[in-house]
């Protein structure tokens, strides 16, 4: 017999009972929980499974075993560090913490650690080392940063948050033993659903079309005035707005600009001029929510080479700050987007595909030039600068442009 029970959604609870015909397995879980995993599997026929609002219990009668996962906070910024408990374990019990999200895009994304129970039957992932997996040592949001592609999927994906309103779900679960593979095969032995945001409750999203602008605004909940800052993403182009969301998370009203697959483009067929993001500036210096002379801009990639540019030579900007990731400072002075971009691929000849069939085109970019005219003048800074240099960028020069 099948019985389902929901009170309040917001804050009752859901109860599911299988009776059987020697035993029973009975499971109160949190209505979102159950809503969010959309399925409910009994983990063993002879089974007591009773979580409250953030965690999970599991009871195996014939092992006379419990074992209890416990997650908080269940719900939070995908930045904010959780804590991950396992208790009621058998002392020395070797088990595996897994995580698995399944994106926007269809393609599901797991990380998972080994680890070994104390002699209290406890593991607390963010004291406790990971013995391997996706990641060892002590890590505390390794189950998140170390997210890859389950085996199997297609090559070359990238795991990008698409909506922002609403929540990245990842299921944390524990297995027995210290496992690689096949978790998709398995029951696990407990599971919680949790919720990772990039908007925080009162996060406003404002599209803007004005001037031609394609892009989105991002404010802070309450009056203001608020820092500003102008989000530039790379190469890849479209409206990426989880890193401008989840600035505004905390507290800076963050502008995400499309410049190289904006509206105006696809209709005109020609890229953006500068002025294009001056005009981006002057949204964010104008919004009587915004504190007018206090504008940064981050830029990533070829928004770095973009950032680098305007922080120089705008007349417009007054940036107070400038935070750079990867990209370089090597392109024509007074360049448009587009001799930006042709000046990356000056070198074709020296791009080459990896054992793994990725493109390495760092080495087209090389050697840095002297001549001044194909360089941005990095002396004539306004503002201050933080340049953040991945050593293993394969896209870009980025130590030697450091250097430089």
């Amino acid at each position: 017999m099948l019985q389902w029970e929901e009170t309040d959604a917001l804050s009752g609870e859901a109860e599911l009972e299988l009776r059987w015909s020697k035993d029973q397995l009975s499971v109160s879980v949190p209505c979102h929980s159950l809503i969010h995993s959309g399925r409910f599997t009994p983990f063993e026929l002879w089974a007591d499974y009773k979580p409250d609002d953030n965690s999970s219990e599991f009871t195996m009668d014939r092992k006379r075993c419990t074992l209890k996962l416990l997650v908080q906070p269940s719900r939070g910024l995908v930045d904010e560090m959780f804590i991950i408990l396992v208790q009621k374990a058998p002392s020395g019990f070797q088990l595996t913490v897994h995580a698995l999200h399944k994106c926007e895009d269809g393609h599901s994304w797991e990380a998972f650690g080994h680890y070994t129970a104390d002699t209290i039957g406890t593991v607390n992932v963010s004291e406790d080392p990971s013995l391997g997996g996706t990641y060892s040592g002590v890590e505390q949001m390794g189950l998140l940063w170390s997210l890859r592609p389950v085996p199997g999927s297609k090559p070359g994906l990238r795991l990008r948050k698409m909506n922002v309103q609403i929540p990245m779900e990842v299921t944390i679960s524990v297995y027995q033993g210290h496992q690689t593979e096949g978790f998709m095969d398995q029951v696990p032995l407990a599971s919680v659903v949790v919720e990772r945001w990039y908007m925080a409750p009162g996060v406003s999203r404002i599209p803007i079309t004005e001037d031609g602008l394609t892009a989105t605004l991002f404010l802070p909940p309450g009056p203001g005035p608020f820092p500003g800052l102008l989000d530039l993403w790379g190469g890849g182009g479209q409206l990426v707005e989880y890193r401008a969301s989840l600035l505004a998370s905390h507290g800076i009203a963050t502008l995400a600009l499309d410049y190289l697959t904006p509206k105006i483009t696809k209709q005109t067929g020609k890229m953006v001029d500068l002025q294009y993001f001056e005009k981006a500036y002057k949204v964010l210096e104008q919004h009587p929510q915004v504190h007018g002379s206090r504008i940064g801009m981050l830029g990533l990639s070829l928004g770095t080479s973009i950032t680098f540019n305007m922080a120089v030579y705008s007349k417009v900007m007054k940036l107070r700050c400038a935070v750079c990731i990867s990209g370089s400072h090597v392109q024509p002075v007074n360049g448009s987007v587009e001799e930006m971009l042709q000046n990356l691929h000056r070198n074709p000849d020296r791009a080459y595909f990896s054992e793994e069939n990725e493109v390495i085109s760092r080495d087209m970019q090389l050697p840095i030039p002297t001549e001044p005219t194909l360089k941005v003048d990095m002396g004539r800074l306004r503002c201050p600068l933080l340049v953040v240099v991945g050593e293993d960028d394969q896209s870009w020069a980025v130590t030697e442009s450091a250097m430089d």
